[in-house]
């Protein structure tokens, strides 16, 4: 499994980034696929996951209406739309597989700094 991260970058308060992750060597469409972050001095959490199909979606409380997770799965891609982006919304953001056995995988990260 490989999962590489693309997208991130600084960005001011209330702008947008769209994260990307490409995903090769698995059967991407039987994944569920997952964006976590993690900010200095806290643990990882979910921000945002997607059915193997794209039928169903969930997102973290403190994401919602603001980021939207989508997959291509032609293209083995995911993204992670973010808009009104936050300065709390700093953070290592990565890409995770899980698939039907339930073993995750994980991506390297992409670094999202939200600041004035």
């Amino acid at each position: 499994v490989q999962l590489v991260e693309s997208g991130g970058g600084l960005v001011q308060p209330g702008g947008s980034l769209r994260l990307s992750c490409a995903a090769s060597r698995f059967t991407f469409s039987r994944y569920v696929m997952s964006w976590y972050r993690q900010a200095p001095g806290k643990e990882r959490e979910l921000v945002a996951s997607i059915s193997s199909t794209g039928g169903r979606t969930n997102y973290a409380d403190s994401v919602k209406g603001r980021f939207t997770i989508s997959r291509d799965n032609p293209k083995n891609t995911i993204y992670l739309q973010m808009n009104s982006l936050k300065p709390e919304d700093t953070a290592v953001y990565y890409c995770n597989a899980r698939g039907p056995d339930g073993v995750p995988y994980w991506g390297q990260g992409t670094q999202v700094t939200v600041s004035s």
